[in-house]
């Protein structure tokens, strides 16, 4: 008679066959790493601690708002809106047909200086309503072209101011250079010229490396419809400064930028008269045109904004210090008490 053997399914908790899945599990090896079970530092954010930070805080915030502050009110700035006072009064109900008619667009304009203005004085204009963030707009360029050989580059994204209705390239295309700005400024002062001085206007980065020093402007505005100034074709485009200030799109829909530098200083109460050409189209968007004229600080232009968020931010914590402080004295409590625990506060409760 043969004896018989418990077959392998019926083996013991302890057989070779039980203990094989366990050494083969994925399971990843232990570590304090991956355990999370590294030394840290869990600090106590006692009283004195918050109080302290708090209190630091205000006394670096305010004095740099205070300091901001008054930066910003110390620039003198001139800001004259002339798109509504140009327009002829028989116009006045059409605005959009004087601006694209060939009528006499002079405008004069009178500034008066409220304050002394120390040299360099700079020229912007201000835009509002345009929209040069979007999408489609900014696109529509070719910096290959800018760069380079004009002719070679690929014009593709430029369309529909990438060709002329003959074929020919659009030298610079698209329509960010198509809609650049063409209202002119001209200053005297006592019947004498203030010069503006229009060299060194954009970025010297953008000069150097994204416009050509032998790219020249080819069958540019040549159509029958004329969107903004029009360039020199014997200057190369790293030379066309109107052209890179204005190819550098803005952010928001309201923005200024700089038309040149007045480099003599402005007296109180001087009058600026200034002719201006009022030749581009903001009538069909409700857009509007300003002339501004201003000094500039340490921290740039007139911008009462940093001082204030520094202001608000170092009062605010300040305020917080105190009212921390005076519960901490009036009504001081031991860290970690365990009588504020839930299950301590009712001791007839469940």
């Amino acid at each position: 008679m043969n004896s018989t053997t418990p077959s392998s399914s019926a083996a013991g908790p302890g057989s070779s066959e039980t203990t094989a899945p366990r050494r083969n599990s994925k399971r990843p090896k232990y570590s304090r790493f991956t355990q999370q079970e590294l030394p840290a530092c869990k600090p106590i954010l006692t009283p004195k601690w918050v109080i302290s930070t708090f209190l630091l805080v205000s006394v670096v915030f305010i004095p740099i708002g205070i300091v901001s502050l008054y930066a910003s009110r110390d620039v003198v700035e001139i800001v004259d809106r002339y798109e509504t006072d140009c327009i002829p009064p028989e116009f006045a109900k059409d605005k959009i047909g004087f601006i694209q008619s060939t009528q006499d667009k002079v405008c004069i304009r009178n500034l008066t200086v409220p304050k002394r203005m120390k040299a360099p004085i700079y020229v912007y204009y201000q835009l509002d309503n345009f929209y040069q963030n979007h999408r489609r707009y900014v696109k529509s360029r070719s910096d290959q072209q800018l760069r380079k050989n004009g002719s070679a580059a690929d014009i593709d994204p430029c369309k529909p101011e990438g060709t002329t209705k003959d074929g020919l390239p659009i030298v610079p295309c698209g329509l960010i250079a198509w809609s650049l700005f063409n209202d002119t400024y001209q200053f005297t002062r006592n019947n004498q010229p203030l010069n503006i001085n229009k060299h060194g206007i954009s970025w010297k980065s953008d000069r150097d490396h994204k416009f050509g020093k032998n790219v020249f402007p080819t069958n540019f505005q040549n159509g029958s419809l004329r969107g903004g100034a029009t360039l020199d074709p014997s200057k190369p485009l790293s030379q066309q400064e109107d052209l890179i200030v204005w190819m550098r799109t803005a952010a928001l829909p309201t923005f200024r930028k700089l038309y040149g530098k007045i480099e003599v200083d402005l007296l109180q109460n001087e009058v600026i008269n200034v002719t201006l050409e009022n030749n581009y189209n903001t009538y069909s968007f409700n857009g509007k045109k300003k002339l501004v004229l201003s000094t500039a600080s340490w921290l740039g232009g007139k911008n009462d904004f940093v001082g204030i968020a520094y202001l608000t931010v170092g009062g605010l914590c300040f305020f917080l210090a105190i009212v921390f402080m005076l519960i901490y004295l009036i009504k001081p409590r031991q860290l970690g008490d365990p009588s504020y625990l839930s299950w301590n506060r009712n001791p007839g409760g469940h």
